[in-house]
């Protein structure tokens, strides 16, 4: 059963892969320049396709960030590395130069934006009020804060100079937007802030967020959104905006096409798989208690489905930190599941990011099955223990079940199953 999770989820990446799927999307050259821009973590990957199906005699340059050890090999398109989940000055320097190449394109140009998931810090230009040193407090605030990714973004959308459609206004170019999605409902305008994309948020919305989420941000901060939410600043532009008109956003890839490709590894293993979604919000610790209830139900009523099965999800989850341990939203999801179901036989479950990169660590993410979670309650193991200190990643380091791939180079959010086998019986 561990060979298939890990199957199962090596096929939901590959289904994400840039170098399978962006020359599909790409136009004719036009008759001016071709310049390509981008952030997010399959930012360099993205990059890489583009230059492999560009025609070589046509021109192509410009410029992409994506996060430390992401890179990948790129000629004619030049990369940066930058801070994520919290940005910093590689990123702010990148951006600035983003801007300035979009700025220089005419009218018979054609820039092709390249969006990813991370692409929110990765391509942080704040507003001259706004010092990097106050977008990275409120950023690590909002992080902490347990505030899903889109509402993160409607913040850093309204302190940002490219982002909530500026980059699109920024140049006379056409402007095609080559987006993979890394949020729940794959809305273009919530995909690394949307910065070819309309902004149906506001500023008034910003501050709304800081205040139902406790976020005591930096003054200037509050500062530029309320003076924003007076009337004072231009608002982001809106859908309708003639800007728009010579703007194209294609969303290529998505959570859901990975949930179903890692479904059909298990179905051709003879395990019926179910897709249960690719919109599933929430704290993590609570969305596996859900999650339990059902395997709990399926086990001793054979409802709403009979055993074996396949649960596959995917979707973006939120930790709300109060321990200090280590590890993220997917690992914290399963060490919830294992706090739940401990006791269960017959189970195996498994959660990762796609992206290779869950929370804190190193690690995607972790596995576990019942004989490994009961050899480890023999070893005094309680995850309910750890779940308390937030260390996910500490109770799986011991149980031995990290997941390491290293940097995918693509981001479609977290993929988890749990697999249920059949004539299992509670202990």
């Amino acid at each position: 059963m561990h060979q298939l999770l890990l199957e199962s989820f090596q096929a939901a990446v590959a289904a994400a892969d840039p170098l399978q799927i962006i020359a599909g999307h790409l136009p004719a050259p036009p008759r001016g320049r071709t310049v390509v821009v981008g952030a997010g973590k399959a930012a360099a990957s993205m990059a890489r396709a583009v230059e492999l199906a560009w025609p070589a005699a046509a021109p192509l340059g410009g410029l992409v960030v994506t996060r430390y050890g992401h890179r990948a090999p790129l000629d004619r398109i030049a990369c940066v590395e930058a801070g994520h989940p919290v940005p910093d000055a590689a990123g702010e320097k990148a951006a600035a130069d983003i801007l300035r190449l979009a700025g220089e394109l005419a009218d018979d140009d054609l820039l092709i934006v390249l969006v990813s998931g991370g692409g929110s810090s990765l391509l942080s230009l704040p507003v001259p009020a706004v010092p990097m040193a106050a977008l990275r407090e409120v950023t690590q605030a909002l992080l902490r804060s347990g505030a899903p990714i889109e509402a993160m973004n409607v913040v850093r959308k309204h302190l940002s100079q490219l982002q909530g459609g500026r980059l699109a206004a920024a140049t006379r170019a056409q402007v095609l937007g080559l987006i993979i999605s890394d949020v729940a409902g794959d809305d273009p305008s919530a995909i690394a802030s949307g910065p070819t994309v309309p902004d149906p948020s506001t500023y008034a919305d910003a501050l709304a967020i800081l205040r139902r989420h406790e976020v005591q941000a930096p003054q200037p901060v509050v500062d530029w959104l309320e003076a924003g939410a007076a009337g004072r600043h231009p608002e982001t532009p809106k859908e309708g905006d003639a800007v728009f008109a010579r703007v194209e956003n294609r969303v290529i890839a998505t959570a859901q096409q990975s949930l179903q490709a890692g479904a059909r590894v298990l179905r051709r293993a003879g395990m019926p798989a179910l897709v249960m979604g690719d919109t599933v919000t929430g704290e993590a610790r609570e969305v596996a208690k859900v999650y339990a209830a059902l395997v709990r139900q399926i086990r001793r009523y054979g409802e709403p489905f009979g055993a074996p099965v396949a649960l596959v999800s995917g979707g973006e989850c939120t930790v709300t930190v109060r321990g200090k341990g280590r590890g993220g939203r997917c690992t914290e999801f399963l060490l919830s599941l294992a706090a739940e179901l401990g006791d269960e036989t017959g189970i195996s479950a498994l959660a990762c990011d796609t992206d290779g990169i869950d929370g804190s660590e190193d690690n995607a993410g972790a596995w576990w099955d019942s004989t490994r979670l009961h050899e480890g309650a023999r070893r005094g193991l309680a995850p309910a223990r750890w779940l308390d200190a937030n260390d996910a990643w500490g109770y799986f380091n011991e149980l031995g079940t990290l997941i390491t791939t290293g940097p995918t180079l693509t981001n479609v959010n977290d993929y988890r199953v749990i697999l249920i086998e059949a004539g299992q019986t509670s202990r």
